[in-house]
């Protein structure tokens, strides 16, 4: 039994180097955190070695439960992946023509033990170099023929301590030239510094070359969306200037910021003038033209704003590293130091380290600007009878949050956080200053039709791309992503299972509250729309294109964004966390960056929430959407930097410890 490769877009096998204690490791566990997961362990304890055992335990620990072990020759273990015998196929899986539709990505860490159990293995210590040559043959051979998703961690061994001895330099010697080899057979390679991963293949200045290269394309394809029936998107430097790609001025293009963003708290300024937007470590900026929401051809026959043109290019995200692990040991340590038994604020305890840990501080600061984004969209699935309510209420809601009297701003209120609207595909004229990133009016009816276009749907990341770098470098220091959408759930629904492999009658809700008749049309449009988007489930961005919205796709944008930035975020109910599953494929590792405010009646959002390996801080039954179940949980992440923050210790405070006692006792 074979597996179906991944398409050619996404790369297949992955090196990531590192020295000690550099991260390599976590960061590698991050690539692959969104799928299924073969882990192929090649250290084995050894009872003589008391810290060796801590290390793996502790790689053990960091494992989430679901993932298939196996232990041994990471040769053995990639042959038998390819042909289909071990067990780490997952249950779920679907079969069709022989060809399996869903395989586990592999992770093999590290290579410095697997070639030191293979010099053991050939008693070659003494030997000169070329004893284990058939065992690194063997591996890479295994590895270029590898036909699904692959991450090798191995040490750079030039940034490793090594004994300056004959077995020390054979050591070396073996491995680097190893990772040479494996470098040359890999689609991509990292090397971790610090904790912080740098793309080495293929080489950043190499892909800014080709992209300049194209620019002549890319500038007539902008041309071309000017003629198109509705606006596509937004220029992610509307905030501020475009870079210039590798730093060529020629091909750099100058963008107007706007003023201006709606938020129901007075005062707030919103714009960050002269703020560019940062793409996952590219330095271009993606977009297209658009002016206040209308068509760039409209714009030009009414003789509107001048028109804003940036480098026409795809958004890409690069894999991000977590929350910082050193400051989250320390958020540990100091609340066993805090005048409580240890343990005994539960949860509240886990939240704070993330926090501090996100901040990259402890004790961590209070939150002071909490903002919510709603993403408002139509979808023309909603004509097909899958909603309880028309779609003009779309329109009506987003007045409704304008004025401060929806549940998201009663919310937003009472936990001390502010709203922003962004209208992104209502199916209606808005107000111009929350239509700046609008792209077209409805997305297309999913069941039967793509959600967007290629530009369409490049267009919605790069808004919610710009959406939250404006929002952080604004001062923002938690997100919340809040939707509206008549029909918004279908969508969000398709992707969940899609993506997980549920069947519809599964992971289909009542959303805004369907009759029995309603479900079953709801079901087969869903149904019919996973059957679309079957063949790209494993290219997030096609996916989007076909089986999303615009205001799905610029959240997805959103959230990934908000971990590239490193700002923690709150995900809301069913349609925020359909888009989490995309982003976390766009930014793969983008998931440590959030936590679940709450877990919604939907069926499906329990299923995504198990996917993201997410615990939701709520369970209230809760499905209104616009981030009201983020909100509710809002004063829940609070209290939990408060406890970190300013309680005291038991030395300041001047209260014995349990181990005080016990020693004034003996």
């Amino acid at each position: 039994m074979s597996h179906t490769a991944q398409t050619s877009d996404r790369p297949l096998r992955t090196l990531v180097l590192g020295g000690a204690r550099s991260g390599k490791s976590a960061f590698a566990e991050q690539l692959v955190a969104s799928e299924a997961v073969r882990y192929v362990a090649t250290a084995v304890p050894d009872p003589a070695d008391d810290d060796f055992a801590e290390r793996i335990a502790a790689h053990q620990a960091r494992r989430p439960a679901n993932w298939t072990v196996i232990e041994g020759d990471a040769v053995a273990a990639l042959a038998a992946a390819a042909a289909g015998d071990d067990a780490a196929v997952p249950a779920n899986a679907t079969f069709a023509d022989g060809e399996a539709t869903a395989a586990p990505a592999t992770l093999i860490d590290d290579l410095g033990t697997w070639l030191t159990a293979r010099i053991d293995a050939r008693a070659a210590w003494e030997s000169p170099r070329g004893a284990v040559a058939p065992d690194l043959d063997a591996l890479v051979g295994a590895v270029a023929a590898y036909q699904d998703r692959l991450v090798i961690v191995s040490p750079e061994v030039g940034l490793g301590v090594i004994p300056a001895t004959r077995s020390g330099r054979l050591f070396r010697d073996e491995l680097g030239s190893l990772n040479q080899r494996l470098a040359q057979v890999c689609d991509e390679v990292y090397l971790l510094v610090a904790g912080q991963p740098i793309r080495v293949k293929p080489d950043r200045a190499t892909a800014s070359a080709a992209a300049l290269s194209n620019s002549a394309e890319a500038i007539g394809t902008a041309a071309a969306l000017s003629n198109s029936a509705h606006a596509i998107g937004i220029a992610a430097a509307l905030t501020g200037s475009a870079t210039a790609v590798a730093g060529t001025s020629a091909d750099s293009v100058a963008a107007q910021s706007l003023s201006g963003t709606s938020t129901d708290a007075p005062g707030s300024a919103e714009t960050a003038a002269g703020a560019s937007v940062s793409l996952g470590g590219a330095d271009a900026v993606a977009g297209a033209e658009l002016v206040n929401g209308v068509s760039a051809a409209a714009a030009v026959a009414d003789s509107g704003p001048e028109l804003r043109k940036v480098l026409a290019r795809p958004v890409e995200f690069g894999p991000v590293a977590g929350p910082d692990i050193g400051v989250r040991a320390a958020a540990e340590e100091r609340q066993t130091r805090l005048t409580k038994p240890a343990g005994a604020l539960g949860r509240l305890e886990a939240l704070g380290n993330w926090v501090a840990a996100c901040q990259g501080q402890c004790p961590p600061k209070q939150f002071e600007r909490a903002r919510v984004v709603v993403f408002a969209g139509d979808h023309g699935v909603a004509r097909h009878g899958v909603s309880a309510y028309p779609s003009e209420v779309t329109a009506q809601m987003v007045a409704n949050f304008r004025s401060g009297g929806a549940a998201v701003n009663v919310l937003a209120r009472l936990a001390d956080a502010t709203v922003r609207v962004e209208d992104i595909a209502v199916d209606a004229d808005t107000a111009p200053e929350i239509s700046r990133f609008k792209v077209r009016r409805s997305s297309g009816s999913i069941d039967r039709e793509d959600a967007l276009t290629e530009e369409e749907v490049q267009a919605s990341l790069a808004a919610g791309v710009a959406i939250a770098d404006q929002e952080i470098d604004s001062g923002a220091d938690l997100l919340v992503a809040g939707d509206m959408g008549i029909g918004n759930t279908t969508p969000a629904t398709v992707l969940i299972a899609g993506l997980t492999d549920t069947e519809p009658v599964i992971a289909v809700g009542r959303g805004t509250g369907v009759d029995d008749a309603g479900w079953i049309r709801k079901t087969a449009a869903i149904r019919d729309a996973m059957w679309r988007a079957r063949p790209v489930l494993r290219d997030p961005v096609a996916l989007l294109r076909t089986a999303s919205g615009a205001d799905l796709a610029a959240m997805a944008g959103f959230l990934a964004q908000a971990a590239t930035r490193r700002t923690p975020v709150i995900l809301d109910g069913v349609v925020v966390t359909a888009a989490a599953l995309v982003a976390d494929q766009l930014a793969p590792g983008a998931r440590a960056w959030w936590v679940a405010g709450h877990r919604s009646s939907e069926p499906s959002h329990k299923i995504a929430l198990e996917r993201l390996q997410l615990e939701p801080l709520l369970d209230m039954t809760m499905r209104l959407g616009e981030g009201s179940g983020a909100l509710t949980a809002l004063p829940v992440l609070r209290a939990a930097v408060a406890t970190l923050a300013e309680m005291a210790t038991f030395a300041e405070a001047g209260v014995s410890t349990a181990d005080a006692t016990e020693t004034a006792s003996a």
